[in-house]
């Protein structure tokens, strides 16, 4: 399986470090294979050279010419409902959570730890339970535990039998020593 997301006129990327970090940009025009012409007019980036190695290429390719100014830039990626279309990928939901994440406070940062803990004192017996009978049955989580057999049925008890005895032992004692 070879690579399907390529430097290219019209890919959008999303850029990695620098100032405009986490912004959406589009190719304008590869200048050489270590630089292109980036422009991001809906998300207020300038037009400008980029190192590749700074961007994340995503899986969106707008047409448009190459080094085509940013009127028509933003115009094609309007008619292509990219903001749409970038905020249904789960890359922007895990962003928009990551950013979240950063902007907690100390205190909503202290409050979600406890919710976490709560929920995690319920669930845990819960499983323990499961895993506990499911190993018991050969089947831990839901295949057969190489090298382990099922264990036999429980017999039910019969009323009036009686239970066999084990004789007992006789502990062998050391007689002292004599001098």
């Amino acid at each position: 399986m070879g690579f399907t997301r390529f430097v290219e006129t019209g890919r959008i990327a999303r850029i990695s470090r620098g100032r405009y970090k986490g912004k959406l940009v589009a190719i304008v025009d590869v200048i050489d294979q270590n630089r292109v012409l980036i422009d991001g007019p809906l998300t207020r980036v300038p037009r400008q050279q980029y190192p590749v190695s700074h961007l994340h290429l995503t899986k969106f390719v707008v047409k448009f010419p190459f080094t085509a100014p940013t009127r028509i830039v933003k115009k094609a990626l309007e008619d292509y409902k990219f903001k749409e279309k970038w905020s249904q990928t789960l890359w922007a939901e895990r962003a928009k959570a990551k950013r979240l994440r950063s902007n907690l406070t100390d205190f909503e940062r202290f409050k979600i730890r406890n919710v976490k803990r709560s929920k995690n004192r319920m669930i845990a017996p819960v499983f323990d339970k499961l895993k506990k009978q499911a190993s018991k049955s050969g089947m831990l989580f839901g295949k057969p535990v190489k090298g382990t057999k099922p264990l036999p049925a429980k017999k039910p008890k019969v009323e009036g039998a009686v239970k066999k005895k084990a004789p007992k032992k006789k502990v062998a004692t050391k007689k002292p020593a004599k001098k």
